[in-house]
């Protein structure tokens, strides 16, 4: 394989391990083997364990921001109809999973924020992107008059992104898809109802 190839196959392989793992219960050996590399070669791609977590967090931020840009930015349609693609977009997919792994930005949140600076300000890059794209569709929404005036579009985004996240948590601990469907229908029916 080529070199970028190679080392792209290192990140999927890493970023698959450590969404069911956690990023310290994978083992370097572990996603070599994986990926079919050899094993004295991972440094030949990555200084440390920790620019290789980095690299996957972008990896994880690059399929997010897909998602984001495929339902929240989908300019054929109105801005709450993007939003709620993008919670049916995972809503589907962790059912599909079987409720199983939960949210891998939200894992690595949980798992490294308290310790690695590095890992905690590239997750709050990636989470103020992701509040900023639902962020967009609220001013918009807000514009149209689909939501009262008064609503603080980047308050507001923060909001529906911590709540979705609590609900995955609270799907990954029951097995059970329902704290995902009462998180938007809580969302949808009192927080941006218009008035």
């Amino acid at each position: 394989m080529p070199r970028e190839d190679t080392r792209l196959a290192i990140i999927r392989e890493g970023a698959r391990l450590i969404h069911a793992k956690g990023f310290n219960n994978t083992g370097l050996s572990d996603i070599l083997t994986a990926a079919g590399v050899p094993k004295g070669s991972f440094y030949f791609y990555f200084r440390n364990k920790e620019a290789f977590g980095l690299a996957v967090i972008d990896h994880y931020a690059t399929a997010l921001m897909e998602v984001g840009q495929m339902t929240l930015r989908n300019g054929n349609l109105e801005p709450l109809q993007r939003l709620d693609k993008f919670f049916d977009f995972f809503r589907k997919a962790f059912q599909a999973a079987d409720m199983h792994g939960g949210c891998p930005v939200g894992n690595l949140t949980q798992e490294m924020s308290d310790l690695s600076d590095s890992f905690r300000g590239r997750m709050a890059e990636l989470y103020s992107q992701i509040t900023g794209l639902i962020a967009g569709c609220l001013v918009e929404a807000r514009e149209r008059g689909d939501i009262p005036r008064a609503l603080d579009a980047e308050k507001t985004a923060q909001f529906i992104f911590d709540s979705w996240e609590g609900a995955i948590m609270h799907m990954k601990l029951t097995r059970d898809i329902e704290p995902l469907l009462t998180c938007r229908d809580m969302l949808f029916s009192l927080i941006l109802k218009k008035g």
